[in-house]
């Protein structure tokens, strides 16, 4: 995936000047991430926790998932920390539930979702599990008029950029990247930053491509500081 460090992110830029906002959680920002097949050590839950879950629902008090993806985890370790979050006074994490939908806000979500099912790897007829949880994830925060939506994944994120030029119907949703929180968490000093480099690094410069287009760490903080200096 790469970095994008020519504008600001106007959805970041909020965040700092109020955390106090709903962003819906796409699965990999909760699941650990693994790069294995590239000759890369799998993060473990307990790292990946420590690095990143705590000091990110540390700093933000109101994140959000949808059912879609609540129903995506399956490593026991991820569920049972999630689970934590929802149950806890005052909850962590929200569900976002279909039942929910009023029947107007359930044609207009039917709507966004056959706009963009058809540019992912989701069939509504089989309803697998390929790109569903970001499907639903989409269509229901653009309905409910949901601003942030919180993803590692390019596909996700084009369906967001690209909302007119793609006509997807999320024009009002705006994408924030897990580099951005990194960036966040580096700011507030809210995470270790020797640990939030090595997750920066093994996320965005890992491989040799990763390398040639993206910034390593220094610079990567060096045009994020010029970029949110104010």
């Amino acid at each position: 995936m790469n970095v994008e460090l020519t504008n600001p992110n106007p959805a970041l830029d909020s965040l700092f000047k109020n955390p106090k906002q709903i962003i819906t959680l796409d699965a990999n920002f909760l699941i650990p991430p693994d790069r294995s097949a590239l000759n890369a050590r799998a993060f473990d839950f307990k790292t990946f926790q420590r690095i990143w879950l705590d000091p990110i629902f540390e700093v933000f008090p109101d994140f959000a998932i949808h059912e879609a993806v609540y129903n995506e985890l399956i490593l026991q370790s991820v569920k049972d920390y999630v689970d934590l979050k929802i149950s806890a006074v005052p909850p962590q994490l929200i569900i976002h539930r279909d039942s929910s939908l009023s029947q107007a806000e359930q044609i207009i979500r039917d709507s966004i979702e056959e706009k963009i099912y058809p540019l992912t790897k989701y069939d509504p007829i089989l309803n697998n599990k390929d790109d569903r949880g970001e499907i639903k994830s989409l269509s229901y925060i653009a309905v409910k008029g949901l601003l942030y939506f919180a993803a590692h994944d390019s596909n996700a994120i084009q369906l967001i950029e690209k909302a007119e030029k793609w006509e997807t119907g999320l024009d009002n949703v705006q994408a924030i990247k897990m580099y951005e929180i990194i960036y966040y968490l580096f700011k507030t000093k809210t995470g270790d930053k020797k640990n939030l480099r090595i997750l920066y690094k093994y996320q965005y410069h890992l491989t040799k491509t990763e390398k040639l287009k993206n910034p390593e760490w220094g610079q990567f903080i060096e045009r994020m500081e010029f970029l949110y200096a104010k």
